[in-house]
């Protein structure tokens, strides 16, 4: 006859139980609960720079729950074998602001193996009139669902002219603390620093004490300083000088956005630049750069125009170019130069290094992807003529790629161990909105560019290098700690590519193509791109930053 079980009994079973269940959960155990997803067989690059090894990834609930040999089971199997397994890409220098919150998809980004993109270069999506504060601005791009995951700094140029308005400086007392304010809101909404453009307005137009002003508000969130340099052509050391002067009086990181010599006759300089990078490194300068893997530039073709003729906004600038006076002193400025201004006309070398990409009027869409000496043949008349038509009647905007810096220059700054990639684009698509113009082909092949053309082909830097410049630096740069890398515990961004088919397709005559060689991405453990193609999902987050409250 069998006895109901005592309180010692049952505490003894009870004891066991627990035993069980915490063994069958412990730390790398095989028998703990069941993957989401496993990577059969890939040849893994985790991110941090070490070799490769052939090894399986698990995930489970959005994170990477084991990497090795011995992984548990998923309920999902995906076979790997013969691709690389990488940490999703991180975009640094990204231009999707506005982009995400028409399409969420992003399947340019996707197509390039990308899971997360850094927003806010000079102009960001917050403070503005729609969006007060980057909290309106996550919240939005929450609701409708994203893709990939997005972060943002706030722009310099953005806090100016919400404080000071379409004008240059110096600002009043009462304006700078309101910029000091922007910017601690920002910080505190989850920005990651400031961001500046100051190649042209209104970003010119910041001075150098309001530049440390900003970055000193962003200091205490642990922010970091990126920096479009004032000038990228002829006064390219000196900008280098403000940079880190004001990362030195700020107290705050500094990473040079898209590191080149846009001047022709400064051409095979960039060892001499980098060494300056260096030698202020070795001096204790927190510094890193940035770049992307092409030749040309993409801005405005409105920055020829000196900032001056810029004071007032758009409508000012679009008075001034139908003065015939003034007309006359911008040409003759444009020509010549102006002291300390970085002239996009002087540094490119000729009106046929300037490709025209956008055009609202619509009987100048026939350009789009012309080069400007083209168009100035086609419309006939001076040069300086058909420039001030084509902004007067596009609104004063007309984006533009400028050819204006070299191949050799790229290459050296790319193999620099401090400097990683960033794409300077946007996400795009061959159809709908965002399928009109002729963008830069780096909207579409930045990162398998890199993995095609300068990684495998010509073996500038070494595939395991290539990657940790596109996942941990710049992770480590943002101050994003939980991804990355490939490793247990942290978020499951990964990219799955083919390392003998990645390339970009995407060209200067055809940029609306997709690249290749990206099978799988994973954000949050869920895929978005399988097979080569997006699935539509969303699981995209918002980055914050440090100083998040």
């Amino acid at each position: 006859m069998k006895h109901p079980a005592g309180p010692c009994h049952r505490s003894a079973l009870v004891a066991g139980m627990f035993a069980t269940l915490a063994a069958a959960f412990a730390p790398g155990r095989a028998a703990a609960a069941d993957a989401d997803v496993v990577l059969r067989g890939g040849r893994v690059v985790d991110g941090s720079g070490a070799a490769a090894s052939v090894a399986d990834v698990a995930i489970k609930d959005g994170l990477i729950l084991a990497v090795g040999k011995d992984v548990p089971a998923g309920e999902r199997t995906i076979d790997v074998a013969g691709l690389v397994v990488a940490p999703g890409f991180v975009d640094i220098h990204n231009h999707s602001d506005n982009a995400l919150l028409v399409d969420g998809d992003a399947p340019s980004l996707l197509h390039q193996g990308v899971t997360s993109v850094i927003l806010g270069e000079g102009g960001s999506a917050a403070p503005t009139a729609e969006f007060p504060t980057f909290r309106h601005y996550f919240d939005k791009l929450k609701q409708g669902g994203i893709a990939v995951n997005v972060g943002s700094y706030v722009g310099s140029s953005q806090i100016w002219v919400q404080a000071r308005g379409e004008r240059a400086g110096p600002p009043t007392r009462s304006e700078l603390q309101r910029m000091r304010a922007l910017v601690t809101q920002a910080m505190n909404d989850g920005a990651l620093g400031v961001a500046s453009s100051l190649s042209g307005p209104p970003g010119s137009w910041i001075d150098t004490a309001s530049l440390i002003a900003m970055c000193e508000a962003a200091a205490p969130g642990q922010g970091l300083y990126s920096t479009h340099l004032r000038n990228e052509g002829l006064g390219v050391f000196a900008a280098v000088d403000e940079a880190l002067a004001i990362g030195k009086a700020a107290g705050v990181p500094v990473d040079v956005i898209h590191i080149k010599i846009s001047e022709h006759s400064l051409w095979g300089q960039m060892p001499k630049l980098i060494a300056k990078l260096e030698a202020a490194r070795a001096a204790g300068a927190r510094v890193t750069a940035n770049v992307y893997p092409y030749r040309a530039g993409q801005n405005d073709l409105a920055t020829i125009i000196p900032p001056w003729a810029h004071e007032g906004g758009p409508s000012q600038l679009l008075r001034r170019l139908k003065d015939r006076k003034q007309r006359a002193r911008i040409e003759r400025e444009i020509t010549n130069g102006v002291p300390g201004w970085y002239n996009h006309y002087t540094a490119t070398g000729s009106w046929q290094g300037m490709m025209l990409v956008k055009l609202r009027h619509a009987d100048h869409q026939r350009f789009q992807g012309k080069r400007m000496d083209e168009v100035i043949e086609a419309l006939g008349g001076k040069p300086f003529d058909a420039l001030f038509s084509l902004l007067i009647d596009n609104g004063g905007s007309v984006p533009t790629i400028f050819f204006h810096h070299a191949e050799k220059d790229m290459r050296y700054a790319l193999a620099q161990p401090f400097v990683s990639i960033g794409s300077d684009g946007g996400s795009v698509r061959p159809d709908g909105p965002l399928g009109t113009g002729h963008p830069h082909p780096r909207f579409y092949g930045t990162f398998p560019r890199v993995l095609g053309r300068y990684v495998r082909d010509e073996k500038v830097i070494p595939l395991e290098v290539a990657i940790q410049k596109m996942t941990s630096a710049n992770t480590t740069k943002v101050g994003v700690a939980d991804r990355g890398f490939l490793r247990a515990g942290l978020r499951a961004d990964v990219t799955v590519f083919d390392p003998g088919r990645i390339i970009d397709n995407a060209t200067f005559e055809k940029p609306h193509q997709y690249s290749s060689g990206v099978v799988h991405v994973l954000v949050g453990g869920k895929l978005v791109l399988e097979a080569g193609k997006p699935t539509g999902a969303r699981p995209g987050q918002i980055l914050y930053g440090r100083g998040k409250r």
